[in-house]
């Protein structure tokens, strides 16, 4: 979609807020409406209701009354307002009030936009006929919200809605959105059981059950190949380090509030690491470094635990304890170039390997008109950073969008965006130059004049977390993993019992060979355990009666329906390994 086109979507969707704002106080006069933007695949709007709940069964009323108010919206009228009188129109409305202080704070004019009988404090940008425009519209969920995102405040309801400006593209993109509920990761991760969270353990500490933690040790161990194929050496560093390491790192200053309580050990603080840079720090400079050893690439599968509100837990893409398939390179600046383009090597040879291409680039830098720069460094040394990663962008020919100001304070970074078949993005990948961590673990080298040099750190990740990747897999794949990283990539289905000691002696070649296989040997029928092999989404169905014990042979249904009889055990072994190998996408 050109940027035109979103412009558009976007002052209709907000426009649709509007709308949804005026139904609900329609509905229920007590009704206090918050703040409604839109958002990028539609729109919301927040409301205090006091006593009042509503659910979804209350959509349809609420939309009813949105067709009922649209029709007599002929355009929205700007009015401009003193402070006085905004906040005399809103004085009974403590959100608005907050926000008219924020505005009159800034110096910014007040404006109310008026359609119908329904006003409302917004800056802007609404389609001009909103009763011609605003006929394509859904509201789609009800959730909880606190005011400003913060758990001190009070919860809101929030109610969830899409506009679009044809039949069409609205029935679309709902027939997705149903698809999408149906590849949900909760909703399969129950189903195939791959994850589960057990209340007597804690929320947000997925537990992984064999199926799920099967897919995810083949991830582990393609991550570790990959890594040294690059030249990269693991470690693995402690979950709980000394209070003294976050001291240097700077972690206990700035990270404070997204780290657990210290436990205390023989009158020592210890604190569950929130990230596992402090330790690789530790690594580096254990010794002294010569410029011949750079750079050294050091990588880590390590557990992280940071404090995250209950409310915002969310299956396995919001957690509180997960895997990061963290990586730290340290390196001379002119070597710099080299491991950036590097990196972005491997990048697209994990995305070919896991099987999915529709990803965009995000550059983050520091904003060149901040007079009040904070960042750790110099202004030079970030404008070379921020120089050397956009170039790199530049010379992949890869298209990318630069948003100023939103690096982290330590450096500027380069993020991968992965897009699913239903539009949901997910962070995937990044790769950021850090000023910070050097200095303060006074990191060194010494360099070809025998003077000590600081190293350049770069921060790399193509797995974010394990989990919060997973969860994205298992969207983006419905369950229907490739074949290589699938929990369990055959599954032998004896007829009767009379072939059960067949498919014990298959199942066990099977397995020799390196293929994960199980078998069923339920007394149920054929059909029912082809229907359940289909519902777990395993790719190879081996299939055995009495004529395939009686030849020596076996007869194989794919996950995609395919059939094949009369296949040797060996021929079907080297087929499935070579796919397994080459990490083919088609079974």
């Amino acid at each position: 979609m050109g940027m035109e086109n979103r412009e558009e979507l976007e002052k209709l969707r907000h426009s649709a807020a509007h709308l949804l704002a005026a139904a609900v106080v329609s509905l229920w006069k007590e009704a206090l409406p918050t703040l409604g933007p839109a958002i990028e695949n539609g729109f919301y709007y927040d409301f205090d209701m006091g006593e009042v709940k509503i659910g979804e069964e209350d959509l349809p009323k609420i939309e009813e009354e949105m067709r009922k108010l649209v029709k007599g919206w002929a355009g929205f009228e700007r009015m401009e307002k003193t402070a006085d009188e905004a906040r005399e129109h809103f004085k009974n409305n403590p959100y608005k009030l907050e926000l008219i202080d924020e505005i009159v704070s800034e110096n910014e004019a007040i404006t109310f936009y008026k359609s119908g009988g329904f006003i409302d404090l917004c800056r802007g940008r609404h389609v001009e006929k909103p009763n011609e425009a605003l006929l394509h519209f859904k509201l789609t969920e009800i959730a909880g919200a606190y005011w400003r995102g913060s758990e001190k405040n009070k919860m809101l309801t929030r109610i969830y809605g899409t506009a679009f400006f044809g039949a069409d593209e609205l029935g679309d993109y709902l027939n997705k959105l149903e698809e999408a509920k149906n590849n949900n990761h909760r909703k399969l991760g129950k189903e195939l059981e791959l994850f589960a969270i057990f209340p007597e353990i804690g929320q947000g500490l997925p537990v992984w059950l064999p199926a799920g933690y099967a897919s995810r040790r083949a991830l582990e161990d393609y991550m570790i190949s990959l890594e040294r194929d690059y030249g990269y050496e693991h470690i693995l560093t402690p979950h709980i380090n000394r209070e003294e390491l976050f001291k240097i790192s700077g972690h206990l200053g700035f990270y404070n509030e997204s780290m657990y309580n210290p436990l205390e050990i023989e009158d020592e603080k210890f604190y569950l690491k929130p990230m596992n840079c402090p330790g690789a720090m530790m690594v580096y400079g254990m010794k002294p470094r010569s410029y011949r050893e750079l750079p050294i690439k050091m990588g880590e599968l390590g557990t992280v635990y940071r404090f995250e509100k209950s409310g915002e837990l969310h299956g396995l893409q919001r957690v509180r304890g997960f895997t990061q398939n963290d990586a730290h390179i340290f390196c001379t600046k002119e070597q710099l170039v080299g491991q950036i383009d590097e990196v972005m090597e491997m990048m697209s040879r994990f995305y070919s390997d896991i099987g999915f291409d529709n990803y965009r680039y995000i550059l983050a830098t520091s904003d060149p008109d901040d007079d009040k720069f904070k960042a750790c460094g110099t202004r030079e040394g970030w404008e070379w950073a921020e120089g050397v990663l956009r170039n790199e962008l530049k010379n992949k020919e890869v298209e990318f969008e630069e948003i100023k100001g939103d690096a982290a304070f330590y450096g500027p970074k380069i993020d991968v965006v992965a897009v699913n078949v239903f539009g949901k993005q997910d962070a995937i990948s990044t790769v950021q130059v850090d000023f910070n961590l050097p200095a303060r673990f006074g990191l060194s080298y010494i360099n070809k004049e025998g003077i000590k040099e600081e190293p350049v750190v770069v921060h790399r990740a193509l797995v974010g977390s394990f989990e919060r990747f997973f969860a994205f897999l298992i969207e983006y794949f419905g369950g229907a993993f490739p074949l290589w990283f699938a929990p369990i990539q055959a599954i032998i289905l004896p007829i009767s019992e009379n072939e059960i000691e067949r498919g014990n002696e298959i199942v066990k070649r099977i397995k020799e060979c390196g293929i994960r296989c199980e078998a069923d040997k339920r007394n149920e029928t054929l059909q029912a355990k082809i229907r359940d092999a289909q519902l777990k989404k395993i790719p190879y169905m081996v299939i055995v009666g009495k004529n395939e014990v009686s030849d020596g042979n076996i007869s194989v249904r794919k996950r995609n329906g395919e059939e094949k009889r009369g296949i040797g055990l060996e021929d079907f072994i080297e087929e499935v390994n070579s796919k397994i190998t080459k990490r083919d996408k088609n079974l």
